[in-house]
């Protein structure tokens, strides 16, 4: 798994606060398309209600 803000940080230096949305509008798509899950505390959840801290993961 990895968290939204490490995909973010490795994106590009400097302010990766600003890349979060993006991340998490792309991470939205690929569930909707059946490549990942978002993931909290073990389980996944559904990312148009998820609130806190999330990770994404490849769905197997």
């Amino acid at each position: 798994t990895v968290c939204p803000s490490e995909v973010a940080r490795a994106v590009g230096e400097g302010d990766w606060r600003s890349r979060m949305e993006p991340v998490r509008e792309a991470a939205r798509r690929l569930v909707a398309r059946g490549v990942l899950d978002i993931v909290q505390g073990g389980r996944v959840v559904d990312p148009s209600t998820v609130r806190g801290p999330i990770r994404l993961r490849l769905r197997s």
